[in-house]
């Protein structure tokens, strides 16, 4: 009987620490969230309040400044603003706690000590982070002597993806620290036995002597302001042994100096050059012309889209993977990169883009060439679904053109995604063998196709749809021949077209789209 009482005691106890255990892990797990998930919901709940009482405590310091000092106002303001201080102190406290090791995500079964110093090596790890070190460097605050460093806080920027929405310039300094931390633990230790060795050797040479050394801390200012070539002029060594460790401290400055400039310059160099420079040339950039492919015969393409484009308003981007031509006008920008990659789109904002053009490779096989036009245009259209957001904001979809070399891949590159397949090569060769057969035909045709003279236009008939009437009704309607206007077909939203139809052809409602020639546009574009 006793024996199933303690074994009830014992089973009691047991379910007790289980729970409490459960509830501890529930709440670690809910504490990093919190701090450290930006994709949950309450991490942006915690994030935005922090920001608040940033801002706050920030307005606080202004406002206590031109209170009377000693009045209730000030008093009370003072209260409230080291109270916020509190809690900046608290987050700072729950979000190195809340931190999980990464090792203790790989390794479950390791010996307590082994977990132990996992836990604090990770921890100091990530104190020592430049922008957790801010926030610490900012809580000191709570001394009213350096209340001024509550700004520091300010520096919460740096992480803020939604600032810089494609790459964070002001992130790269924490990440080379990261990076970089064996080679700036070397420096810094270096600088420091430096200082400590220099400081103490003034200290022993100088105490006694030099009136302005009189504790070890002013030797230690003095070798750091000597090591670091500021020279304040406040201590001056006075004696000989004085004199011989300030030298040998200026050729040591010179040496510190040198080894910080170069695993600073190295490290920013490296850094910077990750930045995507054409998105922030970009940012602004809207309406914008995409061409994606270079070759030698692009500027022809070029010449016709100055040549029906005002470059003033619709700026025209190119993007190819090498440097820019030397014979690239400046009227166009170009952009390093590669256009099969989705990951490389962002660099030309495509989301805000007009047009797509993807120009075929003439410097490769037709076959290749197909290929990557093919590649491309289903790249760019596999971009585009993945921000669904912005392109549901947009007025009119992307429109892609894709230029095809080899007839075989006309259905391939629709498939991918083009709105227009133009196969150039077929074209071409069928204007040269029409003007066999009719001369001076192609002439004709490639005065109605280049820009400069009479072009074919595609306009939607005014008061959109009608009901169902003659191609020669409409036409009378319509009075486009008054205004230099040559209707010559119908063309549906689906892409079905009729050239030339017979007047007494009934135009559909669907039939909203006219195909016409003129020297310049006569109706609205379709959308």
């Amino acid at each position: 009987m006793g024996r199933g009482v303690v074994a009830r005691v014992l089973d009691t106890a047991r379910g007790g620490v289980r729970y409490r255990l459960y509830g501890m892990n529930v709440l670690a797990s809910f504490l990093h969230t919190a701090f450290h998930r930006p994709d949950t919901r309450i991490y942006r709940c915690v994030d935005g309040a922090v920001w608040v009482l940033i801002l706050t405590s920030i307005a606080l310091l202004g406002i206590i400044a031109l209170t009377p000092e000693g009045s209730s106002w000030n008093l009370a303001l003072t209260r409230i603003d080291r109270a916020i201080l509190v809690i900046f102190a608290l987050e700072i406290f729950l979000r190195v706690a809340s931190f999980r090791p990464p090792a203790l995500r790989v390794f479950d079964t390791l010996p307590i000590a082994s977990r132990l110093r996992i836990h604090v090596l990770a921890r100091l790890r990530f104190v020592v982070r430049p922008i957790v070190l801010v926030d610490i460097v900012a809580v000191l605050a709570l001394f009213p002597q350096l209340r001024g460093l509550r700004v520091l806080r300010l520096l919460r920027l740096v992480p803020a993806r939604r600032v810089f929405r494609y790459r964070n310039p002001l992130a790269i300094v924490p990440r080379i620290f990261e990076e970089n931390s064996l080679l700036f633990a070397l420096a810094f230790s270096a600088l420091g036995a430096a200082t400590l060795v220099g400081g103490t050797a003034i200290y022993a040479a100088e105490a006694g002597v030099n009136a302005n050394v009189e504790t070890l801390q002013d030797g230690i200012w003095w070798a750091l302001v000597t090591i670091t070539t500021v020279g304040f002029g406040d201590i001056t060594p006075v004696t000989f042994m004085g004199r011989v460790i300030g030298g040998v401290m200026m050729v040591a400055g010179m040496f510190t100096l040198a080894m910080f400039a170069g695993i600073v310059g190295s490290s920013l160099v490296r850094g910077v050059l990750s930045i995507r420079e054409e998105q922030f040339r970009m940012s602004n950039y809207a309406n914008h012309v995409v061409v994606c492919g270079y070759d030698q015969s692009t500027h022809l393409l070029l010449d016709a889209l100055a040549g029906e484009l005002s470059l003033s308003e619709t700026r025209v981007v190119l993007m190819d993977d090498h440097e820019r031509p030397r014979e690239l006008p400046p009227d166009f920008l170009w952009v390093r990169g590669n256009p099969t990659k989705e990951s490389e789109l962002d660099k030309v904002r495509l989301t805000h883009a007009a047009a797509v053009i993807v120009s075929g490779e003439r410097d490769v096989p037709p076959h290749v060439a197909d290929a990557r036009t093919i590649l491309t245009t289903f790249t760019v259209r596999n971009h585009l679904d993945g921000r669904q957001d912005e392109v549901r904001r947009r007025r009119a979809p992307l429109y892609v053109v894709a230029e095809i070399l080899d007839s075989e891949n006309v259905a391939h590159a629709r498939a991918a995604g083009a709105d227009e397949v133009i196969e150039t090569q077929r074209i071409g060769y069928s204007m040269i063998a029409h003007a066999v057969g009719y001369h001076g035909s192609a002439t004709t045709m490639s005065r109605v196709l280049l820009s400069g003279s009479h072009n074919v236009y595609v306009g939607t008939v005014p008061g959109g749809p009608r009901g169902p009437q003659p191609f020669g009704e409409l036409l009378r309607e319509l009075k486009l021949s008054e205004r230099g206007g040559l209707v010559v077909g119908l063309r549906t939203p689906s892409g079905r077209e009729l050239i030339n139809p017979p007047r007494s052809h009934v135009v559909e409602p669907d039939d909203i789209h006219l195909i016409y020639l003129a020297e310049e546009p006569l109706l609205d574009p379709p959308r």
